[in-house]
């Protein structure tokens, strides 16, 4: 690999308060991407109706994800080569721009068009928050501060779908996307000024543009035929068995890169290492269950339980808010526990409590029973987060924080989307195959429809059981090293290639 042969100096700590004026600019980029995510899906119907566009409407919230989701490792190895304050400031510049071209889009073909420029930077934000808190703190501390970022995206989950119908309904649905601009720029400020000090690890990479294109268009093909599978095409098409066979061709393409690249888009040595392969595993499992329950709970609740549209978002928003109270917990117990093993451990068994209580009994549970459910496996499955990233993170070179975190958050991403699709392919199929259509009738048919697709959902929650035991099989197989830090300096080997600290 082409890189320098003498490691940088190491940097003498930063004060606390100077970590903390860096993680409030990050944060605020980073809720900025996380709310983007989630307040766009309340002004749909209206901007379908505006734009006269009902049949791509759902492009608007999948061209983001898709976005998001492909050129989240190419940051991250960006971040390497660059520095983490460079290709956090064009992030957020790209993302501000995109939110412009948002609220100006006249069309649905422009809004969707500015939708993927908006996910590219919300894309480069996500990572990148979590390798600079990599590079500020030792391992022993970043539980908690990765914690923060788990508590941010929850916010952003909770007060996205709020904050966009009120602004939807009282004002005008573009400024969903002005109000970036404002923000945008508080963030872009704050970050330029607070990460002048932050140490830095980036080496002279070279940048394996092939390697990057391939993954990327891998990962593409693969998403869009989860996403077109079961509603624009029919699974056996012949247009979504081409794209599944493009995906294929593609990633044998880009393992053929690894091998042979002098120097690949994602270093062999961190892709072999045992541990980030597990938790790379369990993150991809988890995470996807979580995106993808999120996605379907409204449907079951409404649906299958007879809740208005306003007790399922309550609902919705007390797994969030467990979820958000697991991921606190969780960065303060893996200081605490020398065998911080049992924290992932037992969110997952919490996790995988909920979904085989849904599944045993997917018609007729209280309101009461559904909350109960909801706060054990939201507790569960929220620590899953910052843990995932905090176990990466020690085991990897400083010079490589970057190319790992970004390829955990790639496959956290497309473990979400793949989930979903499955969901949906087990939900949406079943209705179809009962003669139900997408376009249900809340009023009418909510109580027809209930019994057949508590069965369908069933299923979908027995899925995310299965999901879930995989995950916990790959956490139980992780070499529990100790996290490195001021008392711990010495006891983490390094990875092969790689220079440990």
């Amino acid at each position: 690999m082409s890189e320098s042969k003498t490691p940088p100096a190491p940097h003498a700590p930063l004060d606390h308060a100077t970590i903390r004026t860096i993680i409030v600019g990050i944060l605020l980029a980073s809720f900025l991407s996380a709310l983007e995510q989630t307040i766009v899906g309340p002004a749909l119907p209206t901007i379908g109706r505006t734009l006269a566009d009902v049949e791509n409407l759902s492009w608007v919230m999948t061209s983001y994800l898709l976005a998001a989701t492909a050129v989240t490792p190419l940051f991250g190895k960006l971040s390497d080569i660059y520095g983490r304050r460079a290709m956090m400031l064009i992030s957020i510049v790209i993302f501000i721009a995109g939110s412009i071209a948002c609220a100006l889009a006249p069309t649905m073909g422009t809004l969707i068009a500015a939708r993927v420029l908006q996910g590219i930077g919300g894309g480069g934000i996500l990572p990148l928050t979590h390798t600079i808190i990599g590079d500020l703190v030792s391992p022993r501390e970043r539980p908690r501060y990765q914690s923060y970022t788990a508590i941010m995206f929850m916010i952003a989950s909770i007060v996205g779908p709020m904050l966009g119908g009120v602004l939807t309904d009282y004002v005008h649905w573009t400024l969903i996307f002005w109000i970036n601009v404002p923000l945008g720029i508080v963030a872009l400020v704050l970050t330029d000024r607070t990460l002048l000090r932050l140490p830095r690890n980036d080496r002279p990479h070279k940048l394996d543009l092939l390697g990057a294109t391939l993954m990327v268009a891998a990962a593409l093909s693969l998403m869009l035929a989860m996403s077109w599978g079961g509603t624009r095409y029919g699974w056996v098409s012949q247009e979504i068995l081409g794209l599944v066979a493009a995906s294929v061709v593609l990633w044998l393409a880009f393992a053929w890169r690894l091998k042979t690249a002098p120097e690949p888009f994602i270093p062999p040595e961190v892709l072999r290492e045992p541990i980030v392969l597990a938790v790379t595993i369990s993150a991809f499992c988890s995470v996807g269950v979580i995106i993808g329950l999120s996605t379907f709970l409204p449907l079951y609740l409404e649906l299958v339980l007879g809740m208005s549209p306003s007790g399922s978002g309550t609902s919705l928003i007390v797994f969030l808010a467990a979820a958000t109270v697991g991921s606190f917990c969780a960065g303060r117990l893996m200081n605490r526990l020398t065998h911080y093993k049992l924290v992932p451990v037992g969110g997952l068994v919490m996790g995988i409590v909920m979904l085989a209580g849904f599944a045993l009994k997917p018609a007729g549970l209280s309101l009461f029973e559904v909350a109960v459910l909801l706060s054990i496996g939201g507790a569960g499955l929220g620590v899953m987060y910052p843990v995932t990233t905090t176990i990466v993170q020690n085991v990897v070179a400083p010079h490589q924080l970057g190319t790992a975190t970004g390829a955990l958050n790639f496959f956290r991403l497309l473990g979400g989307s793949l989930i979903v699709a499955a969901f949906g392919a087990i939900v949406l199929g079943g209705a179809s195959a009962r003669g139900h259509g997408l376009a249900l009738d809340l009023l009418g048919g909510a109580a027809q429809t209930g019994a057949d697709l508590a069965s369908s959902f069933r299923w979908a929650f027995a899925a995310g059981a299965l999901f879930l035991v995989i995950g916990l099989i790959a956490v139980l197989l992780i070499e529990e090293r100790p996290l490195r830090g001021p008392d711990k300096p010495a006891m983490v080997p390094p990875v092969p290639g790689g220079t440990a600290t």
